[in-house]
C-alpha cells in the first residue's frame, strides 16, 4: 500500500472512528469529524498534510508505478 492509500485508509478510520464514538459514547467526537473534513480542504488548497509528514516518519513510502 503506497503513500496516498494509507492516506485515505487513515482518514476514512478515523472519519469513521469518529462517527461511530459521536453515535454510541459522546456528541463531543463529531469535532473528530470535522477536524479530519478540515485537514482535508486545507491540505487541497495547499497542497501540505500533516498525516502524509507522519505516514512518512511512520516508513510509508510512495508507491512506484511503473507501466
Amino acid at each position: 500500500m503506497g503513500l496516498q492509500e494509507s492516506l485515505r485508509l487513515l482518514a476514512g478510520v478515523f472519519v469513521l472512528a469518529g462517527l461511530v464514538l459521536g453515535f454510541f459514547v459522546h456528541a463531543g467526537w463529531y469535532l473528530l469529524v470535522a477536524f479530519v473534513a478540515l485537514n482535508l480542504i486545507q491540505s487541497a488548497f495547499t497542497r501540505w498534510c500533516p498525516a502524509i509528514w507522519i505516514l512518512r516518519k511512520a516508513g510509508v513510502r510512495e508507491r512506484c508505478s511503473h507501466v
